[in-house]
């Protein structure tokens, strides 16, 4: 039966010579697989494009309960991004939103709400000129989606933040992704390992996230 659905492009890996197994999060169902054919041979030469990592989909998808790989009928970009992909900043939160994506959304509880918040999340990174916090902003708003937060007065001694770091925390518990929250680059560095291990403390397939340094690094 056929679907109209928002989805979120989460990941794709390669299938045979010419097809892609495309992992999409959607409103409607949650996490999908689907199998494009011929995205990657010379007839299908730009299509593929369109199934980059955080691409903003509408959908119109055939779907069966239980079925392993569904098939997409039709995929159009809900959102084409401005900035995201040219402002090193933010293709650099980007990658780190995805990764943490790929590890932590795997149930389909309330998928309309959570697809709702990330399509809304990124349309707003895609508009912010100052998008510094972006990503400690979203960990924490992502963390209510997931279950585990939001995050709780007494979790966060255990995230060894010093005074000056608590003040800058309450802020960003009530803060939206345009509000200037000051702190300095250490200070942002400190936030985001602590909250990486607040995530690692509830998840246990969160792992290592590999795309933190480059994070790091871009953000310094």
């Amino acid at each position: 039966m056929l679907h109209k659905t928002k989805g979120i492009v989460f990941r794709y890996t390669p299938y045979g010579e010419t097809s892609i197994i495309v992992n999409i999060f959607t409103e409607s169902f949650g996490l999908q697989s689907y199998i494009v054919n011929s995205v990657r041979s010379k007839t299908g030469k730009g299509k593929i494009a369109i199934y980059q990592p955080l691409t903003l989909l509408d959908l119109v998808v055939y779907h069966k309960e239980n079925a392993g790989i569904l098939r997409i009928k039709e995929a159009t970009c809900a959102h084409p991004y401005h900035t995201v992909q040219s402002d090193p900043r933010k293709s650099c939160i980007g990658m780190f939103i995805n990764e943490v994506l790929n590890k932590s959304v795997k149930e389909q509880v309330h998928a309309d709400e959570l697809c709702n918040f990330i399509f809304d999340s990124l349309i707003r990174l895609d508009a912010l000129d100052h998008p510094e916090n972006f990503h400690l902003i979203f960990l924490i708003k992502l963390s209510k989606y997931l279950g585990f937060g939001p995050f709780a007065k007494i979790e966060l001694g255990a995230l060894m933040l010093n005074d000056e770091e608590e003040i800058i925390l309450d802020q960003l518990l009530v803060s939206e992704y345009e509000d200037d929250v000051k702190m300095r680059n250490d200070q942002r560095r400190i936030l985001l390992d602590a909250f990486v291990r607040f995530y690692g403390n509830h998840i246990d397939s969160m792992g290592s996230i590999k795309s933190v340094q480059v994070l790091r690094e871009i953000l310094s």
